[in-house]
């Protein structure tokens, strides 16, 4: 049985594993709780989506110069576990959340066959921000996000966005719109538009127009001057990869 509520359309979910999963985003659906201890979970199909056009993001002047401070440390893929666990908890603007154990269970195995990432950010040895979401092609659908520290959250996502670009993704999914999102750049499109360009993200055809074999890869930036024995890449990188050179 399905129903209407704000923007979305909600059906129950019986099953929950990474085949199904991967299914879903390829249509465009994901899955949602109704809160941390909810047993049910729900695909949704919003009327209206969230992107973040790859050549949109508005890195204000005091987040470029926090981005090349290196204030933060930042990793791909080193917390998984550990991210999506400071999303799902409870905060002041947020006292319960839509990640429940068995949406948490389900990401940790996609993330364990390789199409689920995060990204984080630390202050010496302690998790302070980061985000976590799904790649499918050259699209990356993002989850949730988390930040303990000024800006932290924000310096995540300038990162994915950096890889993207460098790995040329086409899409960039935010779900649903907030304030926030609209802030750094994120517009509302129709679901009719979104579809397209999950298709075309999803084309096995590059945005070359030739087969593209792999897909988005988010480690494209690796492997430079700027890579650390960790992997972690400098705000230098990230600053030229997003054409903030000043």
């Amino acid at each position: 049985m399905t129903a209407w509520r704000g923007n979305a359309i909600i059906a129950p979910v019986d099953l929950l594993d990474p085949t199904m999963l991967l299914r879903a985003y390829a249509i465009g659906v994901f899955p949602m709780a109704d809160s941390r201890d909810a047993s049910d979970v729900f695909w949704v199909d919003p009327k209206k989506r969230a992107i973040l056009p790859l050549d949109g993001l508005r890195v204000s002047r005091s987040l470029a110069k926090t981005i090349r401070s290196d204030r933060y440390r930042v990793t791909l893929d080193t917390a998984f576990d550990a991210v999506v666990s400071a999303c799902a908890e409870s905060r002041p603007d947020r006292p319960d959340t839509w990640i429940n154990p068995a949406i948490q269970k389900a990401y940790g195995e996609l993330h364990e066959r390789g199409h689920a990432h995060s990204i984080e950010c630390w202050m010496d040895d302690e998790l302070v921000g980061g985000l976590y979401g799904v790649r499918l092609g050259r699209a990356f659908f993002g989850e949730s996000m988390f930040s303990r520290m000024s800006d932290a959250s924000k310096v995540a996502l300038a990162h994915l966005v950096a890889r993207m670009r460098a790995g040329e993704f086409e899409l960039l999914d935010c779900q649903f719109m907030t304030d926030h999102l609209a802030s750094l750049g994120a517009i509302e499109i129709s679901k009719e538009d979104y579809a397209s360009l999950l298709d075309a993200a999803l084309s096995p055809l590059g945005p070359s127009g030739t087969v593209s074999a792999t897909g988005g890869d988010l480690s494209a930036l690796e492997g430079g001057d700027g890579t650390g024995e960790d992997g972690a890449l400098s705000g230098y990188v990230i600053s030229q990869a997003l054409g903030q050179t000043s």
